[in-house]
């Protein structure tokens, strides 16, 4: 993971009454390619998104974000939910100038770039969905649990230190919060308004998401399309992310 000894610019943006700390790589030719943006998954931060933006960031303008209560953004006096950070991330893009993206999410982040595509469509270019959660299958917290147990035994056991940092720093109350708003959220009703093209990328082994429901949020969603990623788990940015990088950029630049 050479990606990972790449230093990212830290850049700090006023949202609201929040800090919000996101991390950016632009190579040095970058041209009028829409800036990539990947969204962190539920209870964590950007930490295991880094890697994939340090990849990235050699050929697109490439960006990551804590959302407000995670990693080293502001912790707001209430725990957000699915929208409160849906918002937050359609604030946070204005704040920065952005044009409109190509949204990244990995996994709760999925849920979270769904909702933004849906609610401020103008911020969003196209989606990437890696590993989208959660299917009407495991939508209880003892199937979800089951199902992250499976998927755990395949994952980059570097990443187990980086998880436990990014509870801490979040607090159960952030933490349990957004896990709730994975399992109460009904993606599946949302898809079928995302009007951008989409791309859902699942790994060959990853047991959070089946290949029936990936196969099916390509079908839900107007212009998705699904590609499956050989060998890998669910937590491709952090285990694989060389390989996630000629499939973006392929779909950036038909896109």
């Amino acid at each position: 993971m050479k990606s990972t000894e790449i230093e990212l610019e830290r850049r700090t943006a006023k949202v609201g009454d929040w800090s919000v700390t996101g991390w950016r790589r632009i190579p040095p030719d970058a041209d009028e390619s829409p800036p990539v943006v990947c969204v962190h998954g539920a209870g964590v931060s950007s930490r295991e998104l880094r890697p994939l933006v340090a990849a990235l960031g050699e050929h697109l303008p490439a960006w990551t974000v804590d959302l407000p209560g995670f990693g080293q953004s502001t912790k707001p006096p209430h725990a957000l939910g699915l929208t409160g950070l849906a918002d937050a991330l359609a604030d946070w893009l204005e704040a920065e100038q952005l044009p409109a993206a190509c949204l990244a999410g990995c996994s709760f982040g999925c849920q979270i770039a769904v909702d933004v595509a849906v609610r401020h469509p103008q911020r969003v270019r196209s989606l990437v969905l890696m590993g989208p959660t959660v299917d009407p299958a495991a939508r209880s917290w003892p199937r979800l649990i089951a199902r992250w147990v499976r998927n755990s035994r395949r994952e980059d056991p570097r990443m187990a230190p980086l998880n436990v940092a990014d509870y801490r720093d979040a607090g159960l109350r952030q933490v349990l919060t957004s896990f709730d708003a994975a399992v109460r959220d009904r993606v599946e009703d949302k898809l079928p308004h995302v009007t951008v093209p989409t791309l859902v990328v699942r790994g060959e082994f990853d047991r959070l998401v089946p290949q029936d429901w990936a196969e099916e949020v390509t079908r839900r969603t107007p212009r998705g399309r699904l590609v499956v990623v050989p060998g890998a788990p669910h937590m491709i940015p952090f285990r694989d992310p060389a390989a996630l990088v000629p499939i973006i950029r392929g779909f950036v630049a038909d896109a």
